[in-house]
């Protein structure tokens, strides 16, 4: 009987890892091939607490919205329900760009909102007035020489799960994996100013 369980848990095993790296090749990594390692961001749904928090810091506000690395679509779909439009994705795995519209069309949101199979490394974030990061660590630092240089001084920047490093929030809401961090990007700019000049002198 030890034999057969000791058998029967290693065959769970096995099948278990089967199934991992079949849900990596087939669902995640068609999206991470032509991305530097670096800059490639498992897929990691948000929680429900994580897209209320990221909106809440968006409430009141206006013009494109833009969720970049946007997975499933739920915090696109939330921000066009919150009244943010136009809200669009851009994401590179085929299969949750496939998943995103079919949760819009579920919602009733077909053909209001948006999800793009592009880079966001090469996409031009000029007319972008709200911006939701939900990406890793490692991410964070080029994106912010990125965002700096493309955003308009009234957007605004929501980052989730991690905060980008070099910049003071204008506010945050929630605790632990929840917390999310609003920038405002005249406030940044101003603070980046600041920093180069006393470096200067």
């Amino acid at each position: 009987g030890g034999a057969l369980g000791g058998r029967g848990l290693l065959a769970v095993a096995v099948a278990s890892g089967a199934a991992a790296w079949a849900t990596w090749a087939v669902l995640l990594m068609p999206g991470f091939r032509r991305v530097p390692l670096r800059l490639q961001v498992p897929y990691q749904p948000s929680s429900p607490r994580q897209v209320a928090n990221a909106l809440a810091l968006l409430r009141g506000r206006a013009g494109k919205t833009v969720d970049l690395g946007s997975g499933d679509g739920r915090l696109v779909l939330e921000a066009h329900k919150q009244g943010l439009r136009p809200a669009l994705g851009y994401e590179l795995n085929p299969w949750l760009l496939c998943l995103a519209n079919y949760r819009a069309w579920k919602a009733g949101y077909h053909g209001k909102v948006s999800f793009l199979k592009k880079d966001l490394w090469k996409v031009n974030l000029s007319d972008c007035h709200n911006v939701i990061v939900f990406l890793a660590p490692s991410v964070k630092p080029p994106l912010a020489t990125k965002l700096l240089a493309e955003l308009p001084d009234d957007a605004r920047v929501v980052a989730g799960r991690f905060p980008f490093p070099s910049w003071t929030p204008s506010s945050t809401l929630g605790q632990g994996l929840e917390q999310v961090w609003a920038y405002d990007m005249k406030e940044v700019r101003r603070e980046a100013q600041g920093s180069a000049q006393e470096r200067r002198v």
